[in-house]
């Protein structure tokens, strides 16, 4: 049974831990950035973990690049990068009791060995460290600048993993927790990004696919960003094509300063974006089902970073309203 859409009343920002993933260049990062400055505003005590460790959230944030210990950037809004290592340390000291306090070094060369010769060894300690921080009960929400449609889905089902290797024991009691927050629905979503072409669509497609059959975490929403806005109604289209008539054009030019052709090429190849996206977006609607889908436009001319975050958090808001948030 698909796990598409939300099986109860919570909102998509009510759950604990969301991750937003997409094909690279969709805009994920600023998607992430975008919701974490919404539900900060909301009052929601709210953490951004980046993945990949790139620093990019910090920039779009204006912030300085953050490590594995959370550092808050404004009021309601932590950040932290990942770091597998840094896990691995965490995870030897809180649940091993084993002080580690220097450069990990021929531990972490053996770790090193063991995470490439047994898949989802790497990936748990990142689920695995994201799922504590749900446990602990720190931040509302947490949002998840997830690695690209190639590698999210090996993460989330890598406890599921772990646990089918391992039958008995410590290390299956603790991937047992973190698939009671990772599996459960009213806790944990995944929000999938895509931009209005062939390609990026069709691996929102597959990933969405792939979500539902390889892991049991819960698809919660769709977003297509950078979609090129309507700019006419069709009776504003139709009297946009009168007025490509060159007898309409010469009239213009003596009562309108600048170059009105080039004006009405610009408006034409804006007409044809959207055209051009519509079936795109209309494919991965219905091949969805019920996963609610938002539609994000096209930012132009928006000045700062941090401008077209909240451009985009603004954006988000006005398109689901009140599926971000019910509790």
């Amino acid at each position: 049974m698909p796990r598409y859409g939300s099986s109860n009343s919570l909102g998509l920002l009510d759950r604990s831990l969301v991750f937003i993933t997409g094909k690279g260049g969709v805009g994920k990062t600023s998607v992430t950035a975008a919701l974490g400055v919404l539900a900060a505003k909301a009052g929601k005590h709210t953490l951004i973990c980046e993945v990949d460790a790139k620093g990019d959230i910090a920039r779009l944030l204006d912030c300085e690049p953050s490590g594995f210990e959370p550092t808050e950037i404004r009021e309601n809004l932590f950040l932290m990068s990942m770091n597998t290592e840094e896990a691995l340390r965490e995870y030897l000291r809180i649940y091993l009791r084993v002080p580690v306090v220097a450069k990990l070094g021929p531990l972490a060369r053996t770790f090193d060995f063991i995470a490439n010769a047994a898949p989802g060894v790497q990936e748990i300690l990142v689920v695995g460290k994201l799922c504590y921080e749900v446990k602990e009960a720190r931040y509302d929400l947490i949002l998840v600048d997830a690695t690209s449609t190639g590698h999210i889905v090996s993460q989330l089902a890598s406890p599921k993993g772990i646990s089918e290797l391992v039958r008995l024991g410590m290390v299956k009691d603790q991937v047992a927790w973190m698939e009671d927050i990772l599996y459960d629905s009213s806790k944990t979503s995944v929000i999938v990004v895509a931009t209005p072409a062939e390609t990026p669509i069709n691996e929102a497609l597959e990933l969405a696919g792939r979500i539902d059959n390889e892991t049991d975490v819960h698809l919660g929403a769709l977003i297509v960003n950078k979609v090129m806005p309507e700019l006419f109604s069709r009776s504003e289209e139709e009297f946009f094509t009168l007025l490509q008539d060159p007898k309409a054009i010469k009239v213009l030019n003596k009562v309108i300063p600048g170059d009105i052709e080039l004006l009405l090429r610009g408006s034409n190849a804006a007409l044809e974006m959207r055209r051009c996206a519509d079936p795109y977006v209309e494919r991965l609607i219905s091949g969805v089902g019920t996963v609610p889908t938002a539609l994000l436009p096209l930012m132009f001319g928006v000045g700062s970073r941090m401008k077209l975050v909240r451009d985009l958090g603004e954006a988000i808001a006005a398109e689901w309203d009140d599926f971000l948030w019910q509790g």
